[in-house]
This record gives C-alpha cells, structure tokens and sequence, in this order.
C-alpha cells in the first residue's frame, strides 16, 4: 500500500505530543462512555439548549429543562466538560465547538445514529469476526449469514438509521454523478445493487428516454418496488433478482452503462474481482461501467479518511464479515484483473465520492 504525498505528510509521521498521544489514549479507553453521553446531551436537549441560551445555564437548570434529576444533569455536564463538548465559565455551562458540531452537523448525527442503533451491541463481536471472517456481530440483530438479507426485516429504528445513514452519503453524489454518467447519453442502464430505487428514480426522472433494471436480491426488489410505486417514471424501472455471491449469477446483457454505487464495499476482494469479471463479460466495446465509492485514501479532509477507516468495522462485525471502505489502489487492481481498464477517476464528488469509468481493455 503506498500513499500519496499529502497522506503521507498526515500518516507517516507522529502527529501527536507525549501528552496529546497520553490524552487520546485516554479517549479510546473511555470511547463507548464517550460516545453515549454525547449521544444524550443531544437526545435530552441539552447541546441545543445551550447553544439557545445567551448567558449558559446552571446545573440546576439544565435539570430543569431537560426534565432530569439534578444528578443525571450533573454527571452529563461535567462528563461534557471533560470531553471537551461544553465549557463552564461562572457557574454555568455554554456550548462548545465540538458539542456545536455534534447538534448541527447532519454527518455527525448521522453517523451517531448509525453506530447507536446499528453498530453498537454488534462491534462487541469485533474479535470474533477478526478471527473468523464473519460478521458475528449480526446476531444482535437478526439471524441472517449478511445484514443485506436482513435489511427489510430489521427493527424499525435500525433500519430508519441504517437507510439514512446509506443515503446521506450517496444522495450528496447523485447531481454530479448524473451528469458524468449522463453525457454519454445511455439508453438502457444496469443498477447493480439498487437497493430501494434512489439512483434508478433520479436516472428516469433526469433523462426522459432512459430504461433501467435494478440488479438485486428478490427482496431488495420487493423494497424498491413499494418504494417506486406511483412515482413518476416508474414505469421505467424495472428488477432483476440475483445473488450476487454466487459465482454462477450472470449479468444481463445490452447495457450503455452499468452502475454501482455503494455497492463493491459490501464484498471481499476476492468476490469484487469475481463480480467484476462476471459484469465485464455481459460488456461490450460501448459498454461503460461507472464505480461509484467512497476511497479512503482519495478524500479531500482527513477527517474523511478517519470516518470511512472506521467505517469499514461496521462491514467487518456486522454487514458481511470480510469487505470494507476501500484503497483505491485495491479496486484498481481487481477492475484490471476483470479485464477492464479505468479510462478516468472523478474525485471530488458530493461528500467524498470518486467514480471509476471503466471499458473492456
């Protein structure tokens, strides 16, 4: 694995004092207490009531308008306070940077919703699934061999946080990405791994003429199909059920262009080559495939590249036990082994997004 020069510059090098390395050792020993007092100053109300009030609010007054005893508030805001969320100047505590972020910033909630309600009882089978290469963390959710199998039976709040946390990153891509995919003027597109019809509804809706299949399991389909229904272009959709695992599915043919968007992270290296070498076969010499992901080593801010290297536990401990947010490096090579070439990466979109246009070599 190599990095660029900037990623170097941020990785390859210490980039902490002995106090801040003593400090962040700290943070990781306390990490789940952390996490979830954070999480409640935001479920009671009290990041945005500080960040309402002018002059700070006493303990006494948190208690009240939080509706908590005087203790819960008290062990909250002092635990706030060392964390670094709230500041306390003359008796009473006012909201800080970071608390501001975690009450307005839409990817933090949406991360924080993700890892509470999805990842959390699940990440304390992390060793198991290290050890095993399964997603052993899955049994706190449901007894399915992936949680893709599972997605329409999850319980109501995971799979609220589950869609918003998938959709929050892709729809901030989906403007840009229509125009890339778009000036090449397909008729008839492949979504592979459509899950519940975003792409495919804003495809109909910005080109009038195009015809797209979803690509997915039966009961994604059946997801997408209730999710569709009485839109406008819906007419225009249509499904076609398969496993992607299994190395005998082929692909359909007759594509201008075959799209996967959020899709080849939820597999193993091994079987992204597999499925790539099965999409280039169903390919011909004006067929382009467009590789829709969120690199880790391709992001702007490294505070991206943080989220997504901890993102990729989540696919460890619970989606599927051996895929991940990928090096850029990885997908390239396997879109070489399947026979393709990338003909232009575009960085830069949405959140973080690159796409990967690929052709038969």
């Amino acid at each position: 694995m190599e990095l660029s020069s900037p990623q170097k510059e941020i990785y390859g090098k210490e980039r902490f004092s002995a106090l801040e390395a003593q400090r962040l050792a700290q943070e990781i020993a306390f990490g789940p207490i952390v996490f979830q007092v954070s999480r409640l100053m935001v479920k009671f109300g009290i990041f945005a009531m500080l960040n309402d009030s002018e002059n700070g609010l006493s303990i006494e007054e948190v208690a009240e308008k939080a509706k908590l005893s005087r203790y819960a508030a008290q062990v909250l805001l002092e635990s706030s306070l060392t964390i670094g969320t709230v500041l306390l100047n003359d008796g009473k505590f006012h909201l800080a940077k970071a608390g501001w972020f975690l009450l307005n910033d839409d990817m933090a909630r949406v991360n924080m919703d993700f890892n509470h309600d999805v990842n959390y009882k699940g990440l304390f089978h992390l060793e198991e699934a290290l050890l095993n290469g399964k997603p052993e963390g899955l049994k706190e959710l449901g007894s399915w061999p992936t949680i893709y199998e599972g997605l329409s039976q999850l319980p109501a709040q995971v799979q609220k946080s589950w869609f918003a946390f998938d959709h929050f990153y892709s729809d901030n891509s989906f403007m840009q990405a229509l125009e890339i995919v778009f000036s090449k003027n397909p008729k008839r597109l492949l979504d592979v791994g459509g899950n519940t019809g975003r792409w495919a509804q804003r495809c109909v809706n910005y080109n009038p003429d195009v015809q797209v299949v979803i690509m997915d399991l039966p009961q994604q389909l059946g997801m997408m199909r209730q999710a569709i229904a009485g839109t406008n272009g819906a007419e225009r959709i249509d499904g076609f059920g398969a496993n992607l695992l299994d190395e005998t599915t082929k692909f359909p043919t007759g594509f201008d262009a075959i799209w996967m968007s959020q899709f080849l992270d939820c597999f193993s290296e091994e079987q992204v080559c597999s499925i790539l070498t099965r999409a280039a076969k169903s390919m011909d010499k004006d067929t382009t495939l467009y590789i829709m992901e969120t690199f880790w080593d391709r992001q702007a801010f490294e505070t991206a590249s943080y989220c997504l290297a901890q993102i990729s536990l989540y696919f460890t401990a619970l989606a599927n036990g051996n895929s991940k947010m990928y090096y850029s490096g990885d997908m390239a090579r396997c879109v070489e082994t399947a026979g393709l070439k990338i003909e232009k990466i575009h960085d830069k979109l949405g959140l973080g997004h690159s796409i990967m246009e690929c052709k038969l070599k």
